[in-house]
């Protein structure tokens, strides 16, 4: 690749056999032997530059002509090694990079500044979009080198990732043609606004000077849970409905009910409260106040104008982003403004070397609207990764597997809906509704998974099924035609564990039938509208 150099003294080897990898979110357990290979290269005419690439290589006798990306989470452009095991046990070299972070461990926002008020440029083009291409470029050459692949051989190229993983694999589809499929789950893609989304749920809290106890809002989610559980036919602990929950539940009706949760450390609440802080017991009713702040939430940001600005989370998904602290000094609850929302502000935006963010109690929702604002123009052409024209992609003959849990609590799951319409709308702006999603699902398919959470299986609904072998359906698409019209999924735990269900493509919706045997999936237009924002409050089009 023009512009790279090898550095073929950084090479290390090793092998592994009989290597176990146990079953995961994105692929079953399977036992095989594989090598290991990390090298590293640089970048011509940069001083101090090394990017590290990890490859597993499956063994001579189980290699099936394939080549596997990966990529990473939250602030990491990698996942370790784990999401390349599902490469291997598929017949491809799986590959992940550090994005020249300076270890597989490292993450973006150890290296994005330079100094306070300076950006490294060069680490937030490589975590934007640069690392993964030169990888997929290297390491397609790499495995054709390795297996001595003929020329004329076809080597079929894929990637795989969900979250911060999903929008990388974003970044290259919209830019390149070097995978022949994709499967990107619950991208964090419209990034300013992703990131600045997380510190919406605090405001409503603020701008109400309401701070509802954790059991609180636990109890109105579980209220919510109980109550829309049937809406899809089936009583089985899983909304796989949350349109209809929308549409036919109201909130208030959780008002006067009593919650208790026992005294716990921080830890068995969210990930957000650090320190080892314990809280009291909390016994109450839901307020009037409690079932504001969460319809609120649901309802997403709007500005002083009451324009909508940005979505929110689904009815039923946890109300992480809104936990607050207890101050054992006041006996109180108070605002606790969500870390990956300040270190955006403070790191991305206000270029300061903080994951703190000063001066929250000033903040309003015109404040956060502009915020996200500057965080979308800044990003447009590195981190907001929502360009709807795929058109080199497709004509390539790229296939795409998206998926979204319909209970994330960290990325809006109808950000995914958001953009697989903006696709749509732009690349067959000419044909009917129908025609358009006929055209757009030949190639391109998004998958909604019921009760599901943040990339992963959710212990609130348990029953609920999640797709973990969304790469062999893939390439099945690819290599043999095989139309994912419905997505596999499998319950993992709970009392279905093992049940085996078929998850409807977008805009499709599931609804049982047959005393909760028979599943079809049904077009609901009331439905479908739920999942639509129209973003007001900007003049143009928020892709």
């Amino acid at each position: 690749m023009t512009g790279l150099t090898l550095n073929s003294s950084s090479v290390v080897v090793s092998i592994t056999k009989n290597y176990t990898a146990a079953s995961s979110d994105f692929y079953p357990s399977a036992t095989f032997d594989y090598c290991g290979v990390e090298f590293a290269y640089s970048h011509n005419g940069l001083e101090d530059d090394e990017v590290l690439l990890m490859f597993w290589l499956p063994a001579p006798s189980a290699f099936r002509n394939r080549y596997l990306s990966t990529g990473g989470g939250s602030m990491s452009i990698n996942s370790g090694n784990g999401t390349l095991p599902a490469g291997v046990m598929n017949g491809a070299v799986a590959a992940a990079t550090d994005g020249g972070f300076g270890s597989f461990g490292a993450n973006e926002d150890d290296v994005f500044l330079l100094a306070n008020g300076t950006i490294n440029y060069e680490a937030l083009y490589m975590f934007g979009y640069k690392a993964h291409h030169e990888m997929s470029v290297i390491g397609k050459a790499f495995t054709r080198n390795f297996f001595q692949m003929s020329a004329s051989a076809k080597l079929y190229a894929y990637y795989l990732a969900c979250s911060e993983g999903g929008r990388e694999g974003w970044s290259q589809i919209q830019r390149y043609d070097d995978w022949d499929g994709a499967v990107v789950g619950a991208p964090a893609f419209r990034y300013g606004f992703q990131q600045v989304q997380h510190l919406w749920s605090d405001m409503v809290e603020k701008e109400m000077d309401y701070y509802p106890p954790p059991c609180e809002l636990q109890k109105i989610m579980n209220m919510t849970l109980a109550a829309c559980d049937g809406l899809d036919g089936r009583v089985d602990g899983v909304v796989s409905r949350t349109d209809l929950c929308g549409l036919e539940y109201n909130l208030t009706s959780t008002i006067g009910e009593p919650y208790y949760c026992a005294s716990a450390s921080s830890s068995s609440f969210t990930r957000r409260q650090v320190g080892g802080t314990t809280y009291p017991a909390q016994n109450g009713t839901v307020t009037a106040q409690g079932v504001a702040v969460a319809q609120q939430i649901i309802d997403g940001l709007k500005d002083s104008q009451g324009r909508q600005v940005y979505l929110s989370y689904q009815i039923g998904a946890s109300f992480e982003d809104a936990e607050t602290a207890y101050d054992d000094t006041t006996d109180t609850w108070e605002v606790s403004a969500d870390q990956i929302g300040t270190e955006f502000v403070s790191r991305f935006l206000f270029l300061e070397d903080t994951s703190d963010l000063a001066d929250f109690a000033n903040v309003t929702n015109d404040i956060v609207k502009d915020w996200m604002y500057e965080g979308w123009t800044r990003y447009l052409d590195s981190l907001h990764t929502t360009w709807p024209d795929l058109t080199p992609f497709h004509a390539n003959g790229g296939k795409i597997i998206h998926y979204h849990g319909e209970a994330d609590n960290s990325v809006p799951t109808a950000s995914s809906v958001h953009y697989y319409e903006s696709v749509r709308s732009v690349m067959y702006q000419y044909l009917s509704y129908n025609e358009s999603i006929e055209a757009l699902n030949d190639w391109y398919r998004l998958f909604i998974v019921p009760g599901a959470a943040h990339c992963s299986t959710n212990d609130l609904m348990p029953n609920g099924p999640f797709p973990r072998t969304n790469l062999a359906t893939l390439i099945d698409w690819v290599e043999n035609g095989v139309e994912p019209v419905t997505l596999n999924a499998t319950v993992m735990s709970g009392d279905y564990e093992g049940e085996q269900w078929q998850l409807c493509a977008w805009p499709l919706r599931p609804i049982w039938s047959q005393n909760g045997t028979v599943m079809d999936c049904e077009y609901d237009q009331a439905s479908i509208n739920t999942w639509l924002w129209d973003f007001d409050a900007f003049p143009i089009t928020v892709w």
